[in-house]
Formats: C-alpha cells, sequence, structure tokens
C-alpha cells in the first residue's frame, strides 16, 4: 500500500471556547496528522493565545494569522468566503501537494480518537473516495442528536480530500457555497464524496449559528441558487427546513434566501456543464425519494 501523508487545515475566528476540545481530540487521535496548520482568521477573543499554547505542546502544529480584512468588508465571515480563504492560506502554507491526503477540520469539532486513522484506511480500500467524512452531533435540550444528511455529502467542518481529487477540481473556491461545489466537482470528476454514519464527531456550536440560525438559513437558501437547484427542489427543501426550529421560520428564511439571490442576480456558478450535473442528480435523486416512498404492488 501507498505511504499515505495527513495535512488538517484548521480556519478558526473566535473559537476561544472551543479550540481546547479540538486539540486535545487532535493530540489524541490513534493516527496524528503529518502537519496541523492552524489559520486565526482575526479573532476577537484568546482563540489565537490558545492555538499558541498547543504550538508549543505538539510538535506537528503551525499557527499563523490570516491578514486582515479589507477595510468595509461584510461581516458575515461565511458569506465572503474568509473561511475558505483561511483554508487555502494554510494549504500554500504547508505546500500541500505533498501530502496525500488533506482535510479541513473547525475549530469547534471534537473528533474521536479513531477518526483519521478509520477515514485513511477507507480510503485506501475505495481508490475513487476522493472527498470524505463522518457525521456530526449537536448538542440539544435532550441531549447530543446527529444531524441528518445524505450520504454523498460531507460537512464542510470535516472535508479529507485526497491530493488526486484536490488537484482534479481545481481546489477549494473562495466563495459562498464551496463546500458543496467542491464534492460536486468531486463527482464530475468520477470521484466519490462519502459520508460515514458510523464515524461520529462532537460539533460544539450548532451548524449555521454563528450569525444567527435565520441567517444561517437565509445563507443557505443562497448558496441553492449559486448551485443552480431548480425551484420545485427550492420549494420542497423550504417546507423541510421549516419542519426544523424555529418552525416555520426556518423555512421561510432558507426561501427568502433564494429569492433575493435570485432577484439581486448573485453571481452562480459559471459553468454550464456543472448546472447540467446538479440537475440531473437532482432529478435522480428525486426519482429515487419517490421510488423509496411508492409502496411495492402485490399480486
Amino acid at each position: 500500500m501507498t505511504s499515505q501523508s495527513l495535512l488538517i487545515v484548521s480556519p478558526v475566528y473566535n473559537e476561544g471556547k472551543h479550540l481546547d476540545r479540538t486539540a486535545r481530540a487532535v493530540a489524541a487521535q490513534e493516527r496524528r496528522p503529518d502537519r496541523w496548520v492552524i489559520v486565526d482568521d482575526g479573532s476577537t477573543d484568546d482563540t489565537l493565545e490558545i492555538a499558541r499554547r498547543w504550538e508549543r505542546a505538539l510538535p506537528f502544529l503551525t499557527v499563523i494569522a490570516a491578514p486582515e480584512p479589507p477595510a468595509g468588508a461584510v461581516p458575515d465571515r461565511l458569506a465572503i468566503a474568509k473561511e475558505a480563504r483561511a483554508f487555502n492560506l494554510g494549504l500554500r502554507e504547508a505546500g500541500w501537494e505533498r501530502f496525500t491526503h488533506i482535510g479541513k477540520l473547525d475549530g469547534d469539532v471534537e473528533l474521536p480518537p479513531e477518526w483519521f486513522g478509520q477515514l485513511l484506511a477507507r480510503s485506501a480500500d475505495r481508490p475513487l473516495l476522493g472527498v470524505a467524512g463522518g457525521r456530526l452531533s449537536e448538542p440539544s435540550p435532550t441531549g447530543w442528536h446527529v444531524l441528518a444528511i445524505p450520504d454523498y455529502h460531507v460537512h464542510g467542518a470535516v472535508k479529507l480530500f485526497t491530493r488526486d481529487c484536490l488537484r482534479a477540481i481545481g481546489g477549494v473556491p473562495e466563495r459562498l457555497a464551496w463546500d458543496t461545489i467542491d464534492e460536486t466537482y468531486a463527482r464530475m470528476r468520477g470521484y466519490e464524496s462519502h459520508s460515514f454514519p458510523d464515524l461520529v464527531a462532537r460539533h460544539h456550536r450548532h451548524w449555521g449559528s454563528a450569525d444567527g440560525r435565520l441567517r444561517g438559513r437565509a445563507r443557505h437558501g443562497e448558496c441553492a441558487w449559486i448551485l443552480h437547484y431548480s425551484l420545485p427542489w427550492i420549494l420542497l427543501r423550504s417546507f423541510k427546513v421549516g419542519l426544523a426550529p424555529p418552525v416555520g421560520a426556518s423555512g421561510a428564511a432558507f426561501a427568502y434566501g433564494y429569492a433575493r439571490a435570485a432577484m439581486r442576480r448573485t453571481p452562480q456558478v459559471d459553468d454550464p456543464s456543472f448546472r447540467r450535473f446538479v440537475r440531473r442528480e437532482l432529478r435522480g435523486r428525486v426519482r429515487a425519494a419517490v421510488l423509496t416512498a411508492t409502496p411495492t404492488s402485490r399480486t
């Protein structure tokens, strides 16, 4: 088996409450990264101080500070893709093409000790597995619950690329919806994207809550526009999202984000082959859902 080498990059912003957990979990991995780069994205709390402390403790960790954002930048760091830019900065700092596997790990995620070892082993068994990850669980009033996602989607907080796949897709785009654009291009290039349900990490901050839950839902709707998702799919998705708290308002915020992006003519992925592929995938998923839901006739 070809020797595997592992690079992890963590863009972090105001993760002072969570970064110690993330670092302890990385330090406790059965298969540690060969290189870990934390990129502080202008935190205003003690995130950078905590990262520097761990840099002294872990010989494979390097901490860098991202440049100051331009004057007048939008405060929503996800909407202006600061996270993706910080990730790419970490890739350049580490010389990512020297590694066979490249991962992104957010600073509010607590991994189980077998995480990296299992993903690398499964990657070795599945040569076309280009983007891999596991599931995230989040705290709730009744305990930890696992976020429901389709198997083909990998959370942006815990992605692991093979070098060949990352090279084939041209890297991570520095724009909103990057964490769906990348895996879509991976499938277009013949790679698999897969999230393993038996690997579960703890996400200590609710998905899409960094700037408020409804704002996060609206941003998700804007992503759907950028990705060329069709209007019928948006209507169905709005209904489903509306079942999540705050009930009703979540779906309305999602639909609003899509409609606002459409009215503003927010730039979509400028690639006709991407649009055709996305629409074809959506049609296939709808057909599969209908067939699954339709009772089998009996004679």
